[in-house]
């Protein structure tokens, strides 16, 4: 079953909590979605560990759930 935007806000958020997070569906099926996410968790992280981050927070579900994600992280300025 594919995820809501909602399911996958919540995911990060319980993850890193002082996020701003930003989801936005790219196909209306369910299992394609962008995210934005600028977590102070990131500052001092290369790109691929901050992405990293954002996967271990979907608990397992890239990739099964969630078919696609393109993220753009950084840490606040």
């Amino acid at each position: 079953m594919p995820m809501q935007a909602r399911e996958i806000e919540e995911l990060i958020r319980e993850a890193l909590p002082d996020a701003q997070v930003s989801i936005r569906e790219l196909a209306a099926d369910g299992d394609h979605y962008a995210a934005t996410i600028v977590a102070e968790a990131f500052r001092g992280k290369t790109r691929v560990q901050q992405h990293k981050m954002v996967y271990d927070a979907l608990k397992g579900n890239m990739g099964g759930a969630l078919h696609a994600l393109a993220l753009q992280t950084s840490a606040p300025e």
